[in-house]
């Protein structure tokens, strides 16, 4: 268990300095001090606080580490260790200046696991929440290697395309998801509030109501039982989704249809084939055996089909067979793909191709999503007027019979 301790020292230069650090024990928290090249003059356990100074966390919505604050403190440790410092002396400052508050409490834990002597890799694979399979496998490697700082450098370059991969398609997709949305609010305020007025003002004018008018009216008055009884449906399938999300059922029933789907379909299979390339190539490059790393990449592809592809592929592989043949019977990969992977395996330079490939479809994907926006755009303004000026029209047209009810 680790205690919290504010300290009080000078550094190599003599400048006095103040903190806060966690240790085990105060003799630790003396060591780590030291380690940071700090000569402590005071050191005070800070006891938990009580009442209202006591930390709350709501399961749930503490913030994770994600890609971007991983691929940090990767490049933070790479550039640590070629400099010449001590894994734990990295460590011990990743863990003091680390902004994510759940990252900093991990590496804590992580560099008091390595000061008691648990290997880095070992002590990194108890968080596997935390930490990706590519992540604790390409430090294994390294630390078995002697390359942990060029280890790290590749999984800091590998999240950084990873993340920037995500943004793209991220803030590509979140203009049209906005639009739908408020499109959407927009068309059941009406049928809720708007629809009723206008409702009881053509009631009183007595006559019958164009069927336009009639379906509206009739839409308006489902909305109010329907619209309740379909959100508790959307928000208890969104919940048995989170919950189920990453069981085989579910994958193998909604991973082939994502890539199947007419206009997602390519970008999907895009997509997962540039992080597969990607993976690949870093993980043969860090020194990780063949076998062990078609699993891992097939496990973190995020596609059910690309997993199971890459199982397949693994046991021919196993069988002595190479990697680009059973790979080319796979649908899923392209034949340009294998092809490119026989040209590596015969030049001895398969991760040089791999990254080739992974470049390539992040191209596709930039440029697909682009193409996607520019046609999902106009197919929205034409939605918008098509649902929300169709039901403006059904409210106007017994205006137009006003001065004949009236008569």
């Amino acid at each position: 268990m680790s205690l919290a301790f504010d300290y009080r020292g000078r550094d190599g230069g003599g400048k006095l300095v103040k903190g806060k650090l966690d240790a085990a024990s105060e003799g630790a928290a003396v060591a780590r001090l030291r380690l940071m090249g700090i000569s402590p003059i005071s050191l005070a356990e800070v006891k938990a606080g009580t009442g209202l100074q006591t930390e709350i966390k709501i399961p749930g919505f503490e913030k994770h580490a994600g890609l971007k604050d991983l691929s940090i403190m990767a490049r933070q440790a790479s550039t640590m260790l070629s400099s010449g410092l001590s894994l734990l002396r990295a460590l011990t400052i990743l863990a003091d200046q680390t902004e994510n508050k759940k990252l900093k409490g991990i590496l804590g834990k992580v560099r008091d696991e390595v000061e008691q002597g648990v290997a880095f890799s070992d002590a990194v694979a108890k968080y596997p929440v935390d930490f990706p399979p590519i992540m604790i496998n390409m430090i294994r490697a390294g630390e078995t290697g002697g390359f942990l700082d060029k280890a790290m450098d590749s999984i800091a370059t590998n999240f950084e395309k990873e993340h920037k991969l995500r943004s793209t398609i991220k803030s590509a997709m979140t203009y049209p998801t906005v639009v739908l949305i408020m499109s959407l609010l927009s068309v059941v305020i009406m049928l809720i509030f708007i629809v009723p007025i206008f409702q009881d003002m053509f009631s009183s004018l007595g006559g019958k109501l164009p069927l336009p008018t009639m379906m509206l009216v009739y839409a308006s008055h489902a909305m109010v039982w329907v619209g309740p009884i379909l959100a508790v449906a959307i928000a208890v399938t969104w919940i048995w989704y989170r919950a189920n999300k990453n069981t085989d059922r579910v994958r193998g029933f909604l991973d082939p249809i994502r890539l199947k789907l007419p206009v997602f379909g390519p970008l999907s299979k895009k997509i997962v084939i540039a992080r597969f390339a990607r993976n690949f190539s870093n993980m043969i490059g860090a020194g990780v055996p063949i076998l062990q790393a078609l699993k891992i990449v097939g496990e973190v592809s995020n596609n059910f089909v690309v997993e199971r592809a890459l199982g397949r592929v693994a046991e021919s592989v196993r069988k002595g067979e190479s990697i680009s043949e059973p790979l080319g019977k796979e649908p899923v990969f392209p034949q340009m793909v294998s092809q490119m992977i026989a040209v590596g395996e015969d030049a001895g330079s398969m991760e040089i191709m791999l990254e080739k490939i992974a470049m390539f479809y992040d191209a596709e994907v930039e440029s697909t999503t682009e193409a996607l926006t520019s046609l999902i755009e106009p197919l929205l303004i034409a939605f918008l007027g098509v649902v929300i000026g169709g039901m403006i029209v059904a409210l106007y047209l017994p205006i137009f019979q006003i001065t004949s009810l009236i008569h």
